[in-house]
Parts: C-alpha cells; sequence; structure tokens
C-alpha cells in the first residue's frame, strides 16, 4: 500500500501532497482524519513569512484555534525541513499540542529539524508554483484524500 496524497484546492491552484503514512503515522493519520471530515475545506491560511512558511488550518483564523483534539510529537529522522514545500505540524511551546494547524516551508528551514513533526511533501512542480502565489488570508477551498 503506497503512503496518500491529499489534493489541496486553493484559491490559487491545486496542490498534490505525498503524505508520509509510514514514516509518521500518528501525524499524518491526524491530518488524514480532519481532511476526511471536512475540517479544512473554507479555511484560511493565517500566517505567511516570507522565505520561511505558509500556515493554516486554524478555524478561527488565528493562529490560537485548532480541532480539540492533540497529538504527541513525532520525529522522523528521515523526514526533514530540507526545502520548499515541506509540510509538518505547527504547535504551541507544548511539544505535543499540535492539534490542526500545519505550515509548508518555503524554503530551506533546517533549523526546526527535530522540534516540530514533518509529514510530507508537496508532490510535484505544479503544486510549488501554486505554494509561491499564496498569503494571507488565501482559502482553501476543498481539501481531500486522492488515495
Amino acid at each position: 500500500m503506497s503512503d496518500p496524497v491529499v489534493l489541496m484546492k486553493t484559491n490559487k491552484g491545486d496542490i498534490k501532497i505525498n503524505i508520509a503514512l509510514k514514516d509518521a503515522p500518528i501525524t499524518s493519520q491526524n491530518f488524514i482524519d480532519l481532511v476526511n471530515k471536512g475540517f479544512y475545506n473554507g479555511l484560511t491560511f493565517h500566517r505567511h513569512e516570507p522565505g520561511f512558511c505558509l500556515q493554516g488550518g486554524c478555524p478561527q483564523g488565528t493562529g490560537m484555534g485548532g480541532s480539540g483534539k492533540n497529538i504527541k510529537l513525532e520525529i522522523a529522522p528521515n523526514l526533514k525541513h530540507d526545502k520548499e514545500g515541506v509540510i509538518a505540524m505547527a504547535r504551541a511551546n507544548d511539544p505535543n499540542s499540535a492539534s490542526s494547524q500545519f505550515y509548508f516551508t518555503l524554503g530551506n528551514a533546517s533549523f526546526l529539524d527535530g522540534n516540530y513533526a514533518v509529514f510530507g511533501r508537496i508532490a510535484d512542480e505544479d503544486g510549488l508554483a501554486v505554494l509561491k502565489k499564496l498569503g494571507k488570508g488565501d482559502k482553501m477551498v476543498d481539501v481531500s484524500v486522492q488515495k
């Protein structure tokens, strides 16, 4: 069985994300469960730091909200913040406080390795091109698991 692919339709285009279910099962399954519930549909990206990250997944659109369920920090040594298009879980100061918020890297962010749970990456150049167009206030129109 291959790892799942999530299709994130945004107001600026579509992004396919390869989810690392085998390497980061807790984090990946949490994300997939939220996708399957339609949790991300209609949410905005509330944080954009050029050259660093684009963050979304807050139901309040402020960066303060979550799904109501926290997951334990899961570090897979082979999953790194090594280039643009990596997806990882955002969290508060407590390492085990990740919930629904995630971020895409907009460049190498290796200083985050070992502290935040990476669970996939954008699948292709088309998705990376869409990522580069997105900013604060842009919307996830529909997010679904493809396989």
